[in-house]
């Protein structure tokens, strides 16, 4: 199985410089952040994914990801994906938008599931804590 250059550069530049890339996180206390929380026990990785939220506008994100090189460039992509975006933009991210922009090879696709799933998880949590302050409104 052969990586593309753009899992290897992703990777890479992550292991170089992971702040650039959103390695971290966010205080879980903040009500501005939502976290999404995935993994794959068939090959051991897990994302963790933090939104801080102004609205319905995703003003930053960050992540913490263990796992092989493609799971780790999947959340480097996600991050590109998500900065900027609207919570209903960001439900249309789909795996094969991060598959096919990584050119994940077909053994490595659960990468790209388990960070659509992370992207899905947080914006639950979000839609869950905006519910329970319009309800305490």
């Amino acid at each position: 199985m052969a990586y593309s250059q753009k899992v290897v550069d992703r990777f890479e530049s992550v292991l170089n410089n992971p702040e650039q890339h959103a390695v971290g996180r966010f205080n879980p206390n903040d009500p501005d952040v939502a976290t999404g929380l995935t993994g794959a026990p068939a090959c051991g990785d897990v994302m963790k994914l933090q939104l801080k939220l102004a609205g319905d506008v995703i003003e930053d994100v960050k992540f913490k990801t263990y796992g092989c090189g493609s799971a780790i460039a999947s959340s480097t992509m996600f991050v590109d994906m998500l900065k900027g975006k609207t919570v209903a933009e960001a439900k249309a991210i789909k795996d094969k938008d991060i598959a096919t922009a990584l050119e994940l090879p077909a053994i490595k696709l659960h990468c790209s599931v388990l960070a659509e799933e992370s992207i899905k998880k947080a914006l639950e949590n979000w839609e869950t804590k905006t519910k329970h302050r319009q309800h305490n409104q």
